[in-house]
């Protein structure tokens, strides 16, 4: 007998609706700035310099390493007033881990999240945006939101700060999530996002938008310590 052909993620989010989120109400004109990859010691801080110029909250999916490797720098966002999320221990791709493996990733994260925070994140990102139906199972059963994005810069991309703007600005609509990255791998330059960040505020605010946390946009609990 042939094994069932595992779900797309396209049929994934129809199926588990409830706990695989793109995006918010587009009721109301409230969009979230999030941030993969951080926290590193060069982009992230210019990231945070940006935020805190233009009074934004912001949610960051942080990888548990990177956490551990620059405890200085997950402090200042908790200080000043950030939200965050899991994005794995590693960046591992989820699909291609254990089950085992992947419990360990998320539950590593979250302790790690927890001592810096007082809280233990009810969302994750999965790496690549990529996870399989039993993975999305688990996380359901332990209370946790699944939140990709409905909006892509593409910054990674080695692009120019007008190309993610465009990117942005393009795809925008009440109750969008924007994924940009705030942490580099080797050799990975994110000066399109820092150039590119004050502008794409400036055209949502100008546009009447309110940028808020993840948990905001989802109407969430906001997690307390």
């Amino acid at each position: 007998m042939r094994k069932p052909h595992p779900l797309s993620l396209a049929d994934l989010r129809k199926k588990y609706r409830s706990t695989f989120i793109l995006n918010g109400s587009p009721s109301k004109r409230e969009i979230a700035l999030t941030f993969d990859d951080a926290p590193d010691d060069h982009f992230t801080p210019l990231v945070l310099d940006t935020l805190k110029r233009e009074g934004v909250k912001a949610t960051f999916f942080v990888v548990g390493n990177r956490v551990e490797a620059h405890p200085e720098i997950v402090k200042r966002m908790v200080e000043e007033g950030h939200l965050l999320g899991n994005h794995s221990y590693n960046h591992a791709n989820l699909p291609k881990i254990s089950d085992d493996e992947f419990r360990k990733q998320v539950i590593k994260t979250d302790n790690l999240i927890r001592q810096y925070t007082g809280y233990t994140p009810s969302i994750i990102r999965p790496p690549y945006g990529n996870i399989r139906e039993g993975q999305i199972q688990w996380l359901a059963s332990q209370g946790k939101k699944i939140v990709n994005w409905n909006v892509d810069s593409l910054d990674w991309k080695k692009l120019t700060p007008e190309q993610v703007e465009t990117n942005v600005l393009a795809q925008i609509q009440p109750g969008a999530i924007i994924l940009l990255h705030s942490g580099g791998g080797k050799g990975e330059d994110l000066s399109c996002t820092v150039q590119a960040l004050p502008r794409i505020i400036k055209q949502l605010r100008d546009d009447g938008v309110k940028l808020v946390t993840v948990t905001e946009l989802l109407n969430m609990s906001t997690p307390t310590q």
